[in-house]
């Protein structure tokens, strides 16, 4: 039996936010929170959507799960080493690892954007990600550029 059979992963139940009762949004809030304060995030992110409301007069939740759904990896290559060599296999990515990875970008690039609070800031990014722009949108796309291009070491998957 291989290592990779043994390990079990256990999924912790993420509790739904308590505005709009969306389980995304909470893991969104639970990873702007890097300090452990969990009521800033809230406020971070709650003003976002008050902003995207406000700006774009849509649903903001939808907004906000639009330009998640945009912004998730399809495909992204993984080194494999093979004979002395390390080639990059492009592999499909679990929807777990897709949201994680999109949730990150998201935050990474509203994070670099400077002279704004976050809350417009992310608002800001949220709304170039639903509209297929903005510079999550661009590292997705980099990403699936990268897969196309080694797609040729796609028989190398495990």
């Amino acid at each position: 039996m291989s290592r990779k059979e043994l390990k079990t992963k256990r999924k912790k139940a993420i509790t739904v936010d308590s505005k709009y009762g969306s389980a995304l949004l909470s893991k969104f809030i639970n990873k702007i929170n890097s300090t452990g304060k969990k009521t800033t995030s809230e406020r971070i992110m709650y003003g976002a959507l008050a902003s995207i409301e406000e700006k774009m007069k849509e649903d903001p939740v939808g907004v906000f799960n639009r330009a998640v759904e945009n912004v998730r990896p399809l495909l992204e290559v993984r080194a494999r080493r093979v004979g002395g060599a390390t080639y990059q296999v492009p592999m499909e990515v679990p929807e777990d690892r897709s949201i994680a990875l999109c949730i990150r970008w998201i935050l990474t690039f509203a994070r670099a954007r400077k002279g704004a609070p976050m809350a417009t800031r992310l608002a800001t990014e949220l709304m170039d990600a639903s509209r297929k722009e903005g510079n999550a949108m661009k590292k997705r796309e980099d990403t699936h550029k990268m897969a196309e291009a080694n797609k040729a070491f796609a028989h190398y998957k495990w």
